[in-house]
């Protein structure tokens, strides 16, 4: 067991107080400095990388590319055709929605996707009353920093209390004042993984029309809530989305989570045929460019790397013509989380946690990449820094717009032969605290 004496001596010497300004990566760093120089081994749940071998069918493709040249040219800012088509038929088959290929632009990871999105609204509203972008949390930290920034004001809900038709009330409440431009969340939802249902999606895509806000959907886990079989192209159910009820929409797909291909940094950007077509007088004004699409593709992708590196466009493209042809089932792998998922939660909850996010509508909430729990009479600060002094990292919901006390679990780096340790280090913790 580990010296706590030590590892507080460890959390000090990095100077993170009492950590409500740390980062993910600075817990990893932490973390493992923590397993430098204790010598003893940290269960990592902090951090939300990917824990899983990518298909072959990825790195036989980029391989193929970088034998054939690709790397002497270029990309085109908007992504080769190959991509842009199979992220069309993509989203075709597995969303049910029609995007023309030309609206679908490959980034460097969807986080160079939400950046310049984020950047494409501001401009597009400059000089607008409507100039602040609403977050659904608790979500993805860095999303708050890029519109830090960016300059973009932005504006948070917390969904803890706010489901179901109370979530769209809410909603309407606060698009109402007139100055929200864009609405952003992620599904299924990091940290909490709640998934939001067709009828408020619904409700949200209403809101969008009727007052002239863009919605950015953030399927950085996609189909990835294993309650349902999303897996199956061109067959219903398929992944929940807005796209079916406005057509002010972005969606951002990531081959990092369901692909396992995190490490080269490939996402795409999807933005809906109206959105791509639609101009903007402050874009024709400042930039010579009026349509969405086209200042996102020759501006915003031009500046920010000229293009998505050639090879990885070629992986993704791969994947997507495999899933959408029935020859790939991309989410036999991914699967495995949800089994982690099950594991740790029997252990946690037989052991005096309790769930934060506790069910979605009514129901159990999915088993999947991350959950949230949190242990009597702690604050979430309080409890990621205990469970550092028992080797187990975590992330506090603090720092995720979250207004609940708690830790996010992440289940992308447990090992199946951590299974014992982790269960004895929860039990001694339960022990050690419990009344």
């Amino acid at each position: 067991m580990f010296d706590k004496e030590q590892v507080n001596r460890i959390i000090d010497g990095m100077g993170l107080g009492d950590f409500s300004q740390a980062t993910i990566r600075d817990i990893q760093a932490l973390s493992k400095q923590i397993e430098e120089k204790t010598g003893e081994e940290v269960i990592h749940l902090e951090m939300g990388v990917p824990g899983l071998k990518p298909s072959e069918i990825a790195m036989k493709a980029e391989a193929e590319a970088l034998r054939s040249g690709c790397a002497t040219i270029y990309p085109p800012n908007g992504g080769i055709p190959r991509i842009k088509k199979a992220a069309s038929d993509f989203v075709k088959a597995f969303i049910g929605v029609d995007i023309d290929a030309e609206g679908c632009v490959p980034t460097t990871g969807s986080m160079q996707g939400t950046f310049a999105t984020f950047m494409a609204i501001r401009h597009a509203f400059a000089g607008s009353k409507q100039d602040t972008v609403l977050l659904i949390q608790p979500g993805f930290p860095v999303q708050t920093t890029q519109c830090d920034v960016i300059g973009l004001k932005h504006e948070a809900l917390d969904i803890y209390n706010y489901r179901g038709a109370e979530l769209i009330k809410k909603l309407e409440e606060i698009i109402s004042k007139g100055n929200i431009c864009a609405i952003v969340y992620s599904n299924p939802n990091n940290p909490s993984w709640v998934c939001f249902t067709e009828e408020e999606l619904k409700g949200i895509g209403q809101l969008a029309t009727k007052h002239d806000v863009i919605v950015l959907e953030d399927l950085a886990y996609f189909a990835m809530d294993f309650r349902r079989d999303l897996s199956h192209p061109y067959e219903a159910p398929y992944q929940a989305t807005v796209a079916r009820y406005t057509d002010n929409y972005v969606l951002w797909v990531s081959a990092s989570k369901a692909f396992s291909y995190a490490g080269q940094r490939i996402g795409v950007t999807c933005i809906s045929n109206e959105l791509f077509h639609r101009v903007f007088a402050p874009l024709q004004k400042n930039f010579g460019v009026g349509a969405f699409g086209d200042f996102f593709v020759g501006r915003l992708m031009y500046t920010l790397s000229s293009g998505t590196t050639h090879s990885v466009q070629h992986a993704m493209a791969a994947l997507m013509e495999a899933a959408v042809s029935g020859a790939y089932n991309f989410l036999d792998d991914v699967k495995e989380y949800g089994r982690r998922a099950k594991f740790m939660k029997d252990v946690l909850l037989a052991n005096g946690f309790y769930l934060v996010y506790d069910n979605d509508m009514g129901a159990p909430l999915a088993d999947g990449f991350y959950f949230t729990v949190q242990y009597p009479g702690m604050t979430d600060l309080e409890l990621t820094r205990e469970l550092m002094t028992y080797g187990i990292a975590v992330f506090p919901l603090d720092t995720m717009g979250s207004t609940q006390q708690g830790v996010r679990i992440c289940t992308s780096f447990f090992r199946k032969e951590q299974e014992t340790l982790f269960t004895q280090r929860i039990k001694q913790f339960h022990i050690d605290h419990g009344c």
